[in-house]
């Protein structure tokens, strides 16, 4: 029923509830669409998607054209100085390892810096791993420094003992700055993502001058936004060879759009705008983008306590309705130990749907490249 006849004649109080309601209204609505639309990745990705799986040179033709996408959906910057002008400062020295901190002219005013380890053992050139820290982290955590949790295991260290090169970039680490320079960059046409990608490979570029390093032979392993930093640069950089994906991996929607007590989401989290690059969910999610990683070889680690992930979700409605509503689009391809096996249309995603609770839980399998 209407909340007056006459907005002239009406009350000043019922007014102003008409004026809450009808925004509230909207607001709900709002939500309700955009997390829908979001949520329908499944569906629309077909639009966006041909795998060609009969031969490795069939497949590389086949996702080109996203490739060239996810290159423009993160931003293109350039071109970098002409002269690189490398500074070097000493950073630490073990019976293992010789390592300096490097600065090099990369855009303008913005130079690329970055660790670079280099161990006794072994002969030159070295292979190389470039360790990506994550967020609120540095260079010096991947060594085991600043690290009195442990969480990164000293990895760049213990890369450098086992006879590998490190390579390990400064990226800025805090969410407050990380979202006001996204903004800037998006503004002109890019995201922050796309600019410290491009220092990454300034960086490629800097190690192919110096002989001690074997830019044929060059992996990538980053820890949370590090892993971030990982699968959204091995696409756009195809010297980098292999590539471990550590504490980032997820069905992207439920984890950017999905606010659940038993995963953490992006979406309530403040600041994390830089976050949530324009255009990812109209065809870029994790599985697809590790799809223009390979066939270089690429791996995933998290931990089975990690609250990050998302790859078991409960559905407020029986398995029976679930595969009709929640999957309608999916096809049925089985049963594994007495679990209903669902698949996307492209075979990349499986469901297997089981009772809980007065719900259903749905466990998620990824396949990027077969």
């Amino acid at each position: 029923m209407p909340f007056y006849d006459d907005v002239f004649q009406a009350p000043k109080g019922l007014v102003q509830r008409g004026i809450r309601d009808r925004q509230d209204l909207l607001r709900r609505e709002t939500e309700d669409y955009l997390r829908e639309l979001n949520m329908a990745y499944q569906q629309r990705r077909t639009r966006y998607w041909r795998h060609d799986y009969s031969s490795e040179q069939a497949y590389l033709v086949s996702v080109e054209t996203n490739r060239q996408r996810w290159h423009q959906t993160m931003g293109k910057f350039g071109p970098p100085a002409e002269d690189m002008n490398p500074v070097i400062e000493p950073f630490a020295e073990t019976d293992d390892f010789v390592a300096e901190w490097v600065t090099i002219d990369h855009l303008g005013s913005l130079r690329a810096r970055a660790v670079i380890g280099i161990p006794r053992r072994g002969q030159p050139p070295y292979p190389f791993i470039i360790c990506q820290h994550g967020i609120g982290s540095s260079p010096e955590k991947t060594f085991g420094f600043d690290d009195d949790a442990g969480l990164y295991h000293s990895y760049a260290a213990e890369a450098l003992k086992a006879g590998f090169a490190v390579l390990s970039p400064l990226n800025v680490t805090d969410d407050a700055p990380r979202q006001r320079y996204h903004r800037l960059a998006t503004l002109a046409g890019g995201t922050l993502w796309g600019l410290e990608i491009a220092k990454i490979s300034r960086l490629i570029d800097y190690a192919k001058r110096r002989p001690d390093l074997d830019c044929e032979r060059i992996g990538m392993w980053g820890i949370s936004l590090g892993g971030a930093y990982t699968i959204m640069t091995m696409p756009i950089e195809p010297r980098i060879k292999a590539g471990i994906i550590c504490a980032w991996f997820n069905d992207r929607a439920r984890k950017m759009v999905v606010e659940d007590g038993r995963h953490s989401c992006f979406l309530p989290l403040l600041p994390s705008e830089h976050i949530f690059v324009p255009g990812m969910l109209r065809e870029f999610s994790d599985s697809d983008l590790v799809s223009l990683i390979c066939p270089r070889p690429v791996m995933s680690q998290t931990g089975k306590c990690d609250g990050t992930y998302t790859t078991v979700f409960y559905i407020d409605k029986s398995c029976v309705a679930a595969r009709e509503t929640t999957f309608k689009e999916w096809k049925y391809a089985g049963e594994l130990a007495g679990l209903v096996v669902l698949e996307n249309s492209s075979g990349s995603v499986n469901k297997m749907l089981l009772p809980g609770g007065n719900g259903c839980v749905a466990v998620s399998t990824e396949v990027a490249y077969q």
